[in-house]
């Protein structure tokens, strides 16, 4: 199973719920109901607890988060780099076969391909006060 793959979708479903509001399941419904879209190789079961877990744990996750922006409020961070640290720190707290650097790792690498060079810099700053404060 590729989970590099697999941590894209989960990023795209993690901030198509952010965008939308919709439920953890329903947009996991929707995303097992686009046919355009190969689950060849995908880890669904990843996808799908961790999606529903990032949805169960919002406050605390956000509060994860809020805790490490200086100067920041964590309504102002862009949706997508939002979604980047929910799955972050959602595998550092809840996903025991992932080491928590590669989590952060694999973070910076969806936002060289999903965010902006600049938000590299902020989005393992963030990661790394959590990490060291786990």
């Amino acid at each position: 199973m590729n989970r590099k793959k697999s941590r894209e979708y989960l990023l795209q479903l993690v901030y198509q719920m952010g965008i939308t509001g919709d439920s953890a399941q329903d947009v996991f419904d929707m995303f097992m109901e686009d046919e355009e879209i190969s689950k060849n190789n995908l880890d669904l079961e990843y996808i799908k607890t961790s999606l529903i877990g990032i949805a169960e744990n919002k406050e605390i996750i956000e509060e994860k988060i809020s805790a490490q922006l200086v100067n920041w409020k964590i309504n102002r961070i862009a949706k997508v780099n939002l979604a980047i640290l929910k799955v972050a720190v959602y595998e550092m707290m809840h996903k025991e076969d992932i080491p928590a650097k590669v989590s952060i790792n694999e973070a910076i690498e969806l936002c060289k391909k999903f965010s902006e060079e600049k938000s590299i810099s902020f989005i393992n700053g963030v990661l790394d006060k959590i990490y060291k404060n786990l």
